[in-house]
């Protein structure tokens, strides 16, 4: 193989094969959108986009998609899989105007005789007889051979016999499946290099599919052996465990063979998320490529690492993507991650207070709290207010509210050395706070100040467990207080926000409680 000269080419099936994974089924407008995509922004060398006979919505779709691709000189890209069956699939594809047949027949003497219950000879009569319909109707014919990979295995002579009764019908691609995703690496570099040499006159398509998690190597094993298209589907969708993955296969061909693509990477995560929306299947955010997670380092280490020279990137960089490198907050967080963080805000801080928030992160990562750079304002804001007095201290509160019901709090509180116990009810968690905090303040002759005004924010994003930041302004006879408090619960950044007032009007006073 001249790896200098690789070209390959990408056949995405998502909107066929990748179709039928478990509960997912694309709108014709969904389809419309999707093979946009894949075709202008993604630039895929194929598309199959249906199965003929399959449902007047499936004639629809297939028939927006290609009345679209005809103004766009694509037509001739766009694909859909057809049936030996003289006509009928002929005719379907060809009246929603489509130029290209896949040709599903049998690739395993096993499937041959117990499900068509025909003898190979049979078969490629009525193969003929379709492959030769189709071609005077103007269609380009490719050929599925359906479960070759376990033909191949048990009976080879079956494959050689089938391929060369129809090398000379004009077909365009052979296609190999690897139907049920059976196949080992060697195995497939082994079986299409034989079927090369056999046939070199003719062109192998691969369709490898994922049940053993050997999709993606058995595509790059494929190439090596000489295939020139690889199937893929957005996100691996498909049967079962699914088909090989196409942003798996692409950067895994281009950073392996140096192999000459048409697909523009910028573009993969885009398609992801659209499939992501139209199929209603979650990618887990470890995905390779297009997971959520994969560009983010966690360890402090490698944060550091990469802050001096970038020890811990390689050539799969989130830029390819039209991603960013992040540095994740949390336990293992070192001063490192800060720091990437921190210049991502263009905020500098001093040592001393560079080692407060990095404790104050590591504080909030040991409690499983996720957080993101949008929360390190909150952090910083909060970690930075002077705390150098500590007269009220809420050692411990417990809120609980219900739908048309009163709200309770139990508060147990520290004033000096004294220890208080009490609980309140209340129209909403802070309220009820309140009113059990009034008790005990009431007992040491201590005042509330009047509070006017209340305002809670979140970072941006709309993540239901970002951290509350909580501002009060308080009234203390003409005297105009604003405090702060941080949390991932709404009323405890309130309670905290109002103990710090507590602090600062006992450090004015006087007043420690003795």
């Amino acid at each position: 193989m001249n790896q200098d000269a690789l070209g390959v080419q990408i056949l995405d099936t998502t909107l066929r094969d990748g179709e039928q994974t478990q509960g997912v089924s694309f709108s014709p407008g969904e389809k419309f959108n999707i093979a946009q995509a894949m075709l202008q922004l993604l630039r895929v060398d194929r598309l199959e986009v249906a199965s003929a006979r399959v449902s007047k919505g499936e004639r629809e779709a297939v028939a927006n998609i290609i009345e679209w691709a005809e103004t766009e000189g694509l037509a001739d890209r766009v694909e859909v899989l057809g049936f030996v069956d003289h006509k009928r699939s002929v005719d379907w594809i060809r009246d929603a105007g489509g130029h290209v047949l896949n040709l599903l027949a049998k690739g395993s003497e096993k499937h041959c005789r117990q499900q068509l219950r025909k003898t190979l000879p049979q078969h490629v009569k009525d193969i003929r007889t379709t492959v030769s319909y189709a071609q005077r109707r103007e269609l380009t014919v490719n050929l599925y051979l359906e479960d070759w990979s376990n033909g191949y295995r048990d009976k080879p002579d079956y494959v050689y016999k089938l391929v060369d009764s129809l090398q000379d019908t004009g077909i365009r691609h052979f296609m190999l499946p690897d139907t049920l995703g059976v196949l080992t690496p060697d195995e497939v570099f082994s079986s299409i290099c034989d079927m090369r040499e056999r046939f070199p006159d003719l062109r192998f398509d691969f369709h490898p599919h994922n049940d053993y998690g050997l999709g993606t190597a058995n595509a790059l094993a494929a190439v090596r052996a000489g295939a020139s298209t690889i199937h893929c589907t957005i996100n691996c969708l498909g049967e079962r465990a699914g088909n090989a993955s196409l942003a798996e296969v692409v950067v895994n061909l281009r950073d392996r063979f140096g192999a000459k693509l048409s697909i523009d990477e910028s573009h993969i995560m885009r398609l992801s998320q659209m499939v992501e929306n139209f199929s209603g299947k979650r990618v887990a955010d470890n995905t390779p490529v297009v997971g959520s997670d994969v560009f983010t380092q966690t360890s402090g280490i490698h944060a550091d690492g990469d802050k001096k020279g970038n020890l811990y990137q390689t050539d799969l960089r989130p830029e390819r993507f039209a991603r960013r490198r992040s540095y994740a907050l949390g336990k293992m967080s070192g001063k490192a991650s800060l720091l990437k963080n921190l210049e991502k805000l263009d905020i500098s801080l001093s040592e001393k207070n560079l080692e407060k928030v990095l404790q104050r992160v590591v504080e909030l990562g040991d409690s499983k709290k996720a957080i993101t750079s949008e929360d390190l304002p909150f952090i910083i804001a909060e970690v930075l207010e002077s705390k150098d007095y500590d007269h009220i201290e809420l050692l411990n509160c417990s809120v609980t509210s219900g739908l048309e019901l009163e709200s309770t709090a139990s508060i147990r509180l520290r004033i000096g050395d004294r220890l208080y116990v009490a609980s309140g009810i209340g129209n909403g968690g802070f309220d009820a706070f309140m009113g059990a905090l009034r008790k005990v303040l009431t007992k040491e002759g201590i005042a509330l100040p009047v509070l006017t005004d209340y305002e809670v924010r979140i970072p941006r994003g709309g993540r239901t467990n970002a951290l509350t930041e909580c501002i009060i302004t308080w009234d203390a006879d003409g005297f105009t207080l604003k405090t702060r408090g941080v949390h991932s619960n709404q009323v405890f950044s309130a309670t905290k926000a109002t103990i710090r007032m507590l602090n600062i009007q006992m450090q004015k006073i006087g007043n420690t409680g003795d």
